[in-house]
């Protein structure tokens, strides 16, 4: 109970469906009582905070109805935990898959993750991931379990998003690291091409987000001071001009799933290329067919969401020096840039 609750906001879930993990019957005798609360009481390795996380995602159902934290439980309900994944075998094993290991040593390593790798076991995805190739590379380090939560992934970024990210070799690697996430210490920079032509050379994006009520494969933004969602703040500085595209950097207070890409969407600039979020759509641009011929060209260049997480940095947990990393631009997103390039030098002539 305690791993696949702890996970649900970080899976990117493809299939939509909702399995049945759990299933509850409150007792006739049982007075009103906020659900997360009666969970927590029953479940002796969950912890609320994990129940009220579920539960505001929408896989905690009451009656075949998904209901928030606050629901008060009732005599003859029926609790079900849903998850978007079905009943597996999850331990992780140690599968021979090449990793672009940009930084190691006894404490942790920082890899560069190509797109379209899941980093972690999930629906529809239980093998051929980042940590299974992390448990591959640390074979020969007994004490290190990639199935043990308290070594491994620090934090994540989704499938169809290359670039950076910390995995932590021992509890108390992944312990300090996981501090400065949650404090907010760390500097992640993310570069993406979106649809806009920003009069602003600068912006701040504020507004909680959550799992989307209308469509559960997506976030959605919410109010800052509304009950919906966690709070997340997204920063964006223009780096060039494409005319109906625009490059740009993004850098994170807050880490939540699907950030940069529900902000975007959320002032009306999806990223360029994001299917789940609208921007496989010409939103911008001419209606001539040889525009989008050109655009469709875009598309097959760079098959995914246009985000690349380039820079990172933290202080060691063991020495306490400050780390940063730089990843290189893809190639796929290098090629888009310069396809976009040459079509503004074009317009231009």
């Amino acid at each position: 109970m305690t791993d696949y609750i702890e996970e649900i906001e970080e899976q990117d879930d493809d299939t939509g469906q909702l399995y049945e993990h759990l299933r509850i019957v409150v007792d006739k005798g049982q007075v009103p009582v906020r659900i997360d609360r009666f969970m927590t009481e029953r479940l002796q390795h969950s912890s609320r905070n994990r129940i009220q996380k579920a539960a505001d995602s929408g896989f905690v159902h009451v009656n075949e109805r998904p209901v928030k934290s606050n629901y008060k439980v009732r005599p003859g309900d029926v609790i079900t935990l849903m998850l978007d994944r079905p009943h597996h075998d999850t331990t992780i094993e140690a599968e021979e898959i090449p990793l672009d290991v940009v930084y190691e040593d006894e404490a942790l390593m920082v890899i560069n993750k190509l797109a379209g790798m899941v980093v972690h076991p999930g629906a529809g995805n239980f093998n051929g991931t980042l940590i299974n190739a992390v448990a591959w590379h640390l074979r020969n380090m007994p004490s290190f379990d990639a199935n043990d939560p308290e070594v491994g992934l620090v934090h994540r970024i989704d499938k169809d998003t290359s670039g950076l990210l910390v995995v932590a070799k021992t509890p108390e690697a992944k312990r300090k690291l996981g501090l400065q996430f949650f404090n907010k210490t760390t500097h992640r920079s993310y570069n993406a091409l979106v649809w806009a032509n920003f009069a602003e050379n600068e912006g701040r994006i504020e507004g909680n987000i959550g799992r989307d009520p209308r469509d559960r494969l997506r976030m959605a933004v919410f109010p800052p001071d509304s009950e919906m969602g966690k709070p997340a703040v997204t920063h964006y500085r223009v780096l060039e001009r494409f005319g109906y595209v625009t490059f740009v950097e993004c850098i994170l207070e807050t880490g939540r799933t699907h950030q940069i890409r529900a902000h975007m969407k959320h002032i009306g600039h999806p990223m360029f290329g994001d299917e789940r979020y609208g921007g496989t759509e010409i939103l911008r641009g001419e209606r001539s067919s040889t525009y989008k011929a050109y655009i469709q060209n875009c598309f097959k260049l760079c098959p995914r969401q246009a985000l690349h997480a380039r820079t990172l940095g933290f202080v060691h947990p063991t020495t306490g020096q400050q780390m940063d990393f730089t990843s290189p631009m893809p190639q796929d997103m290098e090629q888009l840039l310069d396809k976009w390039r040459n079509y503004i030098k074009g317009l231009a002539v």
